[in-house]
């Protein structure tokens, strides 16, 4: 198995993991997202605040995960600002349970540390919260949220 980094080729892979994700923690694909999600791809690669690795196994991607980062207002505790959003964590299902997730995890911690970002922060979805307690995230409360 060989992982690397994602490049704009990869985008519709990507596309397709990120469906899967969404659809194994219950969201009904409801609505076409392939033409938001191709943006979101292209800009987020291209200005380099997405980093997305991938797991291939000989022509086929089984796994991916994703580190995002955002720049907020800086404050007391993180004087830059910038936080770590982990996202689009995906194992293919009959790979899962064997320390992916977890080494997937590991090359996007590291990607944060190459940037000085000490702040990382995601949403668990059931499937995830145990491989990333076993990666030392703790809890700190709900997420809050609206719509409008």
């Amino acid at each position: 198995m060989n992982y690397r980094i994602a490049k704009r080729q990869d985008i519709p892979i990507m596309i397709s993991l990120r469906k899967k994700q969404l659809i194994d923690e219950g969201i009904k694909p409801e609505i076409d997202i392939d033409k938001q999600l191709q943006q979101y791809f292209e800009e987020k690669l291209s200005d380099g605040s997405l980093v997305e690795w991938l797991l291939e196994d000989g022509e086929t991607v089984v796994a991916t995960a994703a580190i995002a980062f955002i720049e907020l207002p800086p404050t007391y505790t993180n004087q830059s600002g910038i936080r770590g959003y982990i996202t689009n964590m995906y194992t293919a299902p009959e790979l899962r349970g064997k320390g992916i997730a977890s080494q997937m995890l590991e090359k996007l911690m590291e990607e944060a540390e190459k940037r000085s970002v000490h702040k990382i922060f995601l949403y668990a979805s059931k499937l995830g919260k145990a491989v990333y307690e076993k990666c030392g995230f703790t809890e700190s409360g709900g997420w809050m949220e609206m719509t409008l």
